[in-house]
C-alpha cells in the first residue's frame, strides 16, 4: 500500500536516475559514474571495480557475463555477485528523498500543520523518534508531541523494537500521505 500509493513519484525518480546516469556514463565513462554510485566504489580499468577501503578492496569483473547496476530507493550503496560471471551494485537513486513540493503538500500542511505533514510523509517507512528527528530537523520532543497526535488520530502505529520505539503510517495515514503525491504517469 505504501509503495502503491508512491509508486508514481518513485517510478519518475528512478527514471529520471537512469537517464541522467546514462548521460553521465556517455561523457565520462565507467570511471566518472562509478564513484557516484557509492562513496567508496571507483572504477580503477582493466575491468577492474574497487568497492571499499580494506585490504582486499577490488574485485576484476572482465569475465563477467552480467553487470547489473540497481538503483534502489535506500541511503546506502552496497554490492551483490555470483563470481565470475555475475555482478551487481545496488545504488541510491538521487532524489529519492526529494520533496515533491505539490499544491497537495501545501495543502495536507494547512490541514495537519507543517510539521505534522513533514513527519507523515517521512514514515514510508517504519522509524524511530531519533531517525525522524534527524530527517526533519526538529527537536526530539516536538517530534514526540507530534506523533503522540497522529497516534491518537491513528494516523500512525508504534511498537517497540529493542531499545526503540518505531512508527509507521497506518492505511489512513498511508491514503493521507498519497493525496500529496501526484497520480499521473508524467
Amino acid at each position: 500500500m505504501t509503495v502503491a500509493a508512491d509508486w508514481p513519484r518513485r517510478q519518475r525518480v528512478l527514471q529520471a536516475d537512469i537517464v541522467s546516469r546514462t548521460a553521465m556514463l556517455a561523457a565520462h565513462g565507467w570511471s566518472g559514474v562509478i564513484p557516484t554510485l557509492g562513496a567508496r566504489q571507483q572504477w580503477l580499468g582493466d575491468g577492474r571495480l574497487q568497492i571499499n577501503h580494506y585490504d582486499l578492496p577490488e574485485h576484476d569483473v572482465s569475465a563477467a557475463r552480467t553487470l547489473l547496476f540497481v538503483p534502489a530507493h535506500s541511503n546506502g550503496s552496497w554490492v551483490a555477485w555470483n563470481q565470475p560471471t555475475r555482478y551487481a551494485v545496488i545504488y541510491p537513486v538521487t532524489g529519492a528523498l526529494a520533496p515533491t513540493g505539490t499544491a497537495a503538500t501545501q495543502g495536507l500542511a494547512r490541514l495537519i500543520g507543517a510539521n505534522r505533514a513533514r513527519l507523515l510523509q517521512a514514515l514510508d517507512d517504519p522509524r524511530s523518534t531519533t531517525q525522524l528527528t534527524a530527517v526533519s530537523g526538529l527537536p526530539l520532543g516536538s517530534v514526540g508531541n507530534h506523533l503522540k497526535v497522529m497516534l491518537d488520530a491513528g494516523l500512525v502505529l508504534r511498537r517497540r523494537a529493542g531499545r526503540e520505539v518505531l512508527y509507521w503510517r497506518t492505511a489512513l495515514g498511508d491514503q493521507l500521505a498519497a493525496t500529496t503525491r501526484p497520480t499521473s504517469g508524467a
